[in-house]
Formats: C-alpha cells, sequence, structure tokens
C-alpha cells in the first residue's frame, strides 16, 4: 500500500506540473439543455475541466452536435491529501440536483479524472477512503444519468470498476486504466501513463461510448 500511494503521489505531482502549462478548461451553461456533462479534474490541476476532461467533453460535444449541451467542472479543491474526492462529490451532486430540479428533461453524462475519478466513485454509491464526507446521487434521478465515464481511477487499486461494481449504474459506465498507470492499475510501474489520457485516445472512446448512451 505504501509503494502503491508513493506512485500515486508521484503521478499527482506530474499532473500538477503539467496542470501548469496546459490549460484547463471553462465550464459553460445553457438553460435546460439536453445533455449536462459535469467533469472532476484530477489532483493538483487549476479549477476547469482539465487535461482529460477538456478533449473528452469537447469530443463529446462535437458528437452531440445535433442536441444542447451544457457543462460543469466539479467546483473542488482537487488537493494532494486526496481528502477533498468527499467535498468533490457533494459539490457535484449538488449541481445534478440543481439542474435536474430546475430541467426536468435534461439528461446527465458524469466524468472524472484521477482525484476526479474518486468524486465520481462516490457519487454513484460506491465506498473508497473519502466516501464519509461524499455525497450519493438521489435514486430520484439515477435514471437521468445516461452515462459515467472515469480515467485513471483509483478505485482499481481495489481490482474494482464502476462498471463491475455498481448495480445501480454498472451499465452505463465505462473505465479507462492506461497499461503501467499506478492509479488505477495494482502493480503499474509508469507515472506518464497517468497522464496520457488526454493524448492517446481514450478520451475519444469515451466520448463515443456516452453519445452511445445518451443516443440509446
Amino acid at each position: 500500500m505504501k509503494r502503491r500511494w508513493l506512485a500515486y503521489s508521484t503521478a499527482a505531482l506530474a499532473i500538477s506540473a503539467s496542470a501548469v502549462v496546459l490549460p484547463a478548461g471553462v465550464a459553460s451553461a445553457a438553460p435546460c439543455s439536453d445533455v449536462d456533462i459535469s467533469f472532476a479534474r484530477g489532483t493538483g490541476e487549476l479549477p476547469g475541466l482539465g487535461i482529460t476532461g477538456t478533449p473528452f467533453v469537447n469530443s463529446l460535444k462535437s458528437q452531440l452536435s445535433d442536441r444542447s449541451v451544457s457543462t460543469y467542472a466539479v467546483n473542488y479543491a482537487a488537493d494532494f491529501t486526496q481528502a477533498s474526492a468527499g467535498p468533490g462529490s457533494r459539490d457535484l451532486v449538488a449541481h445534478l440536483n440543481s439542474v435536474a430540479a430546475s430541467c426536468p428533461s435534461t439528461t446527465f453524462v458524469i466524468g472524472g479524472y484521477s482525484q476526479g475519478a474518486t468524486v465520481v466513485t462516490n457519487a454513484v454509491g460506491l465506498r473508497t477512503p473519502s466516501s464519509f464526507s461524499g455525497a450519493v446521487i438521489p435514486a430520484a434521478i439515477a435514471s437521468r444519468v445516461e452515462a459515467v465515464v472515469v480515467f485513471g481511477n483509483p478505485f482499481g487499486l481495489s481490482g474494482q470498476k464502476i462498471e463491475t461494481s455498481s448495480n445501480t449504474y454498472g451499465s452505463r459506465a465505462t473505465s479507462f486504466c492506461n497499461f503501467g498507470d499506478p492509479v488505477c492499475q495494482i502493480g503499474g510501474f509508469n507515472a506518464f501513463a497517468h497522464l496520457q489520457y488526454g493524448t492517446n485516445g481514450t478520451t475519444t472512446q469515451g466520448a463515443q461510448f456516452a453519445a452511445t448512451k445518451v443516443r440509446t
């Protein structure tokens, strides 16, 4: 476990460094859009959609060009202690509740990267070390969450994935874990692998998955 934490911290430091030179996405909002996309950035990234969320959201918006789409960058600290994932899930759930109440026809796609994936994992009701301080999406709006997409999810270090662990969201979820990524793969050895989701095509694959779920 100590070795995993060290690898996680190493990857997180690399993310922090990359966040300085890679611009974070900027959330936009449209009243009562057809689809609302929420994304939680990774540890150490600047506020916004982040290095993985930005290409994911852009690709998904392109694939849903026939629909109105709003976006939301989860507002949380994304700090190195990882404890901010709990409050992050509270912010995500509060956003979903607010939009659901104001816009009864809007459906949702939620996603996250690294610690942001833990935010999503908490929100869909799966236990992580930060679950005790988090929040869960209410059952009343669960059916409106069309797709759940996560990248580099630390949940993988327990040998689990949202798609195989959640009875509610499993069929609507997909996880991406690059080979060697120490944040999501047991025995992972390559911190650089954790930084490649935005450039290796997986964000496009994730967007294609989400677009298919929205359309079916």
